[in-house]
């Protein structure tokens, strides 16, 4: 049965051109003024949580210059691609009928083991933990790509389950950095790669 309250809408609206154009498409065309809010506010909530966690645990002491941008990079580009690929926009985009749009999804993904490298110059044990995570992460998304639509969401979540639990038993990190393998599989297999329908309220327009 039907929702008679909801609207599915997969349409994309047209982009422009230049910088402008190219950032539109990045986070998905048509993103309304609510998802705008949800990811500025929950954004900015997100990141000051984190750098109180930081604050709190005194970790960035033993950091140099380098690794806290490092950490701060992270935390911006993770806390916001989980809110923009959760987005209606992002989904309607990134999931569209078009060819190539899973290989194009596992690409992005598979740019992210610059993140895993990058951060490896501050975990602890940073080569293995980058690499066990790499591995982790492709394999992962290739396999929420192999499988049947129907079970991507349910294969999502057990792929970040087993990335996270490996994690607190065979590379712990620090209490400062331990939202980083949660909030990195969440925002790729889970809000990045899962298809879900983009509804709005049948009021809305």
């Amino acid at each position: 049965m039907s929702r008679p309250d909801l609207v599915v809408d997969w349409t994309i609206p047209d982009t422009g051109s230049g910088w402008s154009g190219r950032i539109d498409r990045f986070m998905g065309p048509g993103k309304t003024r609510p998802e705008y809010v949800v990811e500025i506010v929950g954004g900015v909530v997100c990141v000051a949580l984190l750098a109180w966690l930081v604050l709190h645990t005194g970790a960035y002491r033993e950091w140099s210059v380098l690794q806290a941008v490092i950490v701060g990079v992270a935390a911006l580009d993770l806390v916001g691609g989980v809110l923009t690929n959760a987005t209606n926009s992002a989904k309607r985009w990134y999931h569209r009928d078009r060819p190539g749009a899973a290989r194009a999804r596992l690409v992005f993904v598979g740019a992210h083991v610059i993140h895993l490298a990058a951060l490896g110059l501050v975990v602890p044990h940073g080569l293995v933990w980058s690499a066990a995570n790499a591995v982790l992460l492709l394999a992962g998304a290739a396999l929420v790509e192999a499988v049947p639509v129907e079970v991507r969401r349910p294969v999502a979540m057990v792929a970040l389950l087993a990335a996270v639990t490996i994690n607190l038993v065979l590379l712990p990190l620090p209490t400062a950095l331990a939202w980083v393998v949660p909030f990195l599989f969440l925002k790729l297999l889970v809000c990045h790669l899962v298809p879900e329908a983009p509804l709005r309220s049948r009021h809305e327009r």
